[in-house]
């Protein structure tokens, strides 16, 4: 059994270090895109879809190269796909793509089908243990919420007259407005009860103007 496991993968080196490849290339072109500012690619979505979308793309070309009549077929079954309801996030977006590579690379190889799923399981492996390392060693989470992506996030709002290291340096703060004589902190997460311990503070409840937590 490991013999063979071995075999199979000796046999699809090429289509692994291309895979692994491309996830790489895809955290990089993040990485990068983050140093430029950009810091709409900081999401969940925006981060999946540049690792699971290389992927597809990679999968579902090697699939149809070698077929022109499944070519040929893919071009009619994708001219038909039409999204009637708003399509929140490039993931979702994303997401259906895999689902119609999943049944064609089914159909034509079991062996596509399953580098597939495999890569894009290693692909949110890599995003879940790169988020974990931040939060543990740099105490900082890889990814800022987002409210597109489908998360009930909880949210809390405070305003006072100067900043406090305690807001500037917590890793929920989401924006912070300065005004002539205010601050105002906005900070969100799933976890209603890290909202709710920040909002207890003693120097926030003694110095906030106004503190609003809403679920």
């Amino acid at each position: 059994m490991i013999d063979i496991l071995i075999n199979n993968l000796s046999e699809n080196l090429d289509k692994i270090t291309s895979i692994s490849m491309l996830i790489l290339g895809g955290l990089y072109f993040r990485f990068l895109l983050q140093a430029f500012g950009q810091a709409w690619i900081k999401t969940k979505a925006h981060t999946a879809t540049l690792l699971i979308l290389p992927i597809i793309t990679y999968i579902i070309t090697n699939v149809i190269s070698g077929n022109i009549a499944l070519s040929l077929g893919m071009v009619g079954a994708l001219s038909i796909v039409r999204f009637r309801n708003p399509v929140r996030s490039p993931l979702e977006l994303s997401t259906y793509f895999a689902a119609i590579t999943m049944g064609i690379s089914a159909s034509v190889s079991l062996l596509w089908f399953t580098f597939l799923i495999a890569s894009i399981s290693l692909a949110i492996f890599v995003m879940v243990l790169l988020d974990f390392l931040g939060k543990s060693l740099f105490k900082q989470p890889l990814f800022i919420a987002s409210f597109s992506e489908g998360n009930n996030l909880s949210v809390l709002t405070i305003e006072l007259p100067k900043t406090i290291d305690i807001c500037e340096k917590n890793i929920l703060l989401q924006s912070k407005l300065t005004t002539e004589n205010r601050v105002t902190y906005s900070f969100a997460s799933p976890n209603f009860s890290d909202l709710k311990e920040l909002e207890s503070n003693n120097e926030i409840q003694s110095k906030a103007f106004t503190i609003e937590l809403r679920r």
